[in-house]
Formats: structure tokens, C-alpha cells, sequence
């Protein structure tokens, strides 16, 4: 469903650009509406249900079908519309359309069309299928407005299938040893992604409150193995030789001590970085992201056609200036979106 055509020069200009960030978020004057706004506003499309860019107290919200029941879980009863992939929606002679991102279930590209000029917010993105969400589709645009969290040449994401080989080694490794499996995942994402690929013949699989309510909400999407909820009555001579997903801020809580004895790992893309697996204080880390590497964002902006860029949340200063040495029209913009957190997670749960 990716636009395939190719699309007449851009009529943008500095003075009259078609997306505008302000201290609220990124604006489209045209249809007063804005794309995952930071601060309360009557009109919002999101583009996906993380808490950086899924806020309480927009008026009205706009998103992905897929995405309704995970913004409703975590913000409670707002007034959100949910559409098809590639459906139109026209205010005010713009018209809207989202497109696969492959971030998480329900995660969107922006597409903003008026008189001709096209523009693509990307929101969180991945070029990778990771078997859970909608793949990302190139969407053709004169203008790109991208993230780049992972926008250094250093990070350079494994196959998936190679990855998940790893982790279901660790776990049989450590059940052999007697001890419990605990991995560390976002809630909404990266759970589910691991969760997908798991080894159900090894044991079962537990999890911490936040990710199953989470996968609770995702189940009617897509299908996921059986979990067990971990409770006050779970005996942790249960959870030995199995393995427990939860949220990195369980990691150091009394919540962990139930699992003793225990192996801990982080799944995060940071676990590329030398001595992340340090500073989060885990045994094992392996290096799995919900977005692009470097090739991937680079990839991503070549399929687009776009003439200019607008870089936002990583490494944008570096990743502006290398698109810049290849012709490319690229600046900054600031926002309030955090991409993959090194430390903690803040997503409600």
C-alpha cells in the first residue's frame, strides 16, 4: 500500500512548509491538526501507542484500528478514531492516510497530501519484519520527517531469527543449571516480539503484570503462546528452568526476588553499545530493536524519493549532516519523543 508513483518537485518552502513543529508538536495549519502533539490539542493523529507519542488530553485522536485498544488501555476513555491502512481522510483540502511503520502492532507512517506536495511523518519505525506487526511499506514523499535513535554507522541489527537462536539457548542454558530465565522487554513491543519466538517446548513462560495486561489488549490482533501471570501465590520453585518477561523497571524491585535463583538479560538495541549491559546491571544482553539501524534508516529515506528531511529524537545532528553529503536537503527539528530509552521505560503499563 506504499505510494509507488513518483511524484512532481516539491512546492515547500521555508516560509510556507507544510508540517510546522511548534511548542505543542508537529502542526499542519492547513487542517488544524496535529501529529502526536505533546501537549493537549483538539485534533491529534498518532502514530502509535507509546507513551511519548500517545498523551492524554487531546480532544479528539486519530490512529490505526490496531492502535485503539492499546490507547485506551493505557490513557482510558478518550474519543478515538481508528482507520484502515491507506484510508483517506480530507480536512480542509488535506488529506491524511497512514501506512505501515513495523514499530509495534498498529504503529503508523503519517502521510500528508495537499495541492500535490506530500509529506511522510514516520513516527517510530523499522525496516525489519519481526512476525508481529504490519510490515513497514515505503510511502513515496517530497518531504520526510524521521527519527533516527539508532542514526550512528556502529548500529548494525543481526537477523531476527539469529537473535531469538540466541535467547533460547540462554534460557535452556540456564534451565539446565536450575535457575529461572528473566528477560527484560518493553511492554508494548518488544514483549510481544520475544514473546512470538520463544521455544514453548523449553517451559513455560511467565510474565510480570504490565506485560500481560499488554498482551491481554494484543491478543485479539494477533496470535501469541500462553503465558502465566506471576502472583503473590506463584511458588518460585514453579518458575525454576523457565522463563519470566517484565518490564525494565522491575529489574532491582522486591517483585525480582520471588525469582531467585535467576539469570537476567535486557533485549534493547543500547545492547550494541559497550557496557550498556553494565549500566542496566543484567547477565546477558542482546541487541534487539523496534527500529532502523543506520542501513535501514538510510534505505528508508532512498525508497521515499524525499527531497528534504527533517530529522528528529537519536543522533540527529550526525545523522543531518551525513545526509547532507548526499545531497539531500536535511535539518534538525527538536521534539518530546524519547525513541528506545537506555535505562528505564516510562510507557505506562
Amino acid at each position: 500500500m506504499g505510494e509507488k508513483t513518483l511524484l512532481k518537485p516539491g512546492n515547500y518552502t521555508s516560509e510556507n512548509p507544510l508540517l510546522v513543529f511548534n511548542n505543542r508538536g508537529i502542526y499542519c495549519p492547513q487542517a488544524d491538526v496535529y501529529i502526536d502533539a505533546w501537549k493537549p490539542v483538539n485534533n491529534c493523529i498518532i502514530s502509535h501507542g507509546h507513551s511519548d507519542h500517545a498523551r492524554f488530553g487531546h480532544k479528539h485522536y486519530l490512529t490505526h484500528k490496531f492502535n485503539v485498544p492499546i490507547i485506551k488501555h493505557r490513557l482510558g476513555d478518550i474519543n478515538a478514531k481508528g482507520v484502515e491502512w491507506g484510508e483517506k481522510i480530507k480536512i480542509n483540502g488535506v488529506v491524511f492516510s497512514l501506512h505501515p511503520a513495523g514499530h509495534v502492532i498498529g504503529s503508523s507512517q503519517v502521510r500528508v497530501e495537499y495541492k500535490g506536495e506530500v509529506w511522510v511523518f514516520t513516527g517510530d519505525y523499522k525496516l525489519q519484519d519481526d512476525g508481529v506487526c504490519q510490515p513497514w511499506e515505503p510511502v513515496h514523499c517530497h518531504a520526510m520527517i524521521t527519527e533516527c535513535t539508532f542514526g550512528l554507522p556502529a548500529f548494525n541489527w543481526r537477523p531476527q531469527a539469529e537473535v531469538m537462536e540466541d535467547i533460547n539457548t540462554w534460557w535452556s542454558d540456564n534451565a539446565a543449571e536450575g535457575k529461572t530465565s528473566v528477560i527484560f522487554a518493553y511492554s508494548l513491543g518488544k514483549a510481544q516480539r520475544v514473546l512470538k519466538h520463544l521455544n514453548t517446548d523449553q517451559g513455560k513462560i511467565y510474565t510480570h503484570g504490565a506485560i500481560e495486561k499488554m498482551t491481554e489488549v494484543l491478543r485479539s490482533i494477533k496470535d501469541f503462546p500462553e503465558t502465566e501471570l506471576i502472583t503473590r501465590d506463584t511458588n518460585k520453585k514453579d518458575l525454576l528452568g523457565n522463563i519470566v518477561i517484565a518490564p525494565p523497571s522491575a529489574h532491582g524491585s522486591p517483585w525480582i526476588r520471588k525469582m531467585v535463583p535467576y539469570e537476567t538479560a535486557a533485549a534493547s538495541g543500547w545492547m550494541a553499545f559497550r557496557g550498556a549491559r553494565r549500566r542496566r546491571a543484567v547477565d546477558r544482553g542482546f541487541v534487539l530493536s523496534d527500529h532502523c539501524d543506520w542501513q535501514a534508516l538510510l534505505k528508508a529515506i532512498k525508497l521515499s524519493g524525499a527531497e528534504k528531511v527533517i530529522c528528529t529524537h537519536g543522533y540527529t545532528d550526525i545523522f543531518s549532516k551525513y545526509l547532507r553529503t548526499l545531497g539531500l536537503d536535511a535539518r534538525t527539528e527538536k521534539t518530546q519523543f524519547e525513541g528506545e530509552l537506555l535505562e528505564v521505560e516510562k510507557a505506562a503499563v
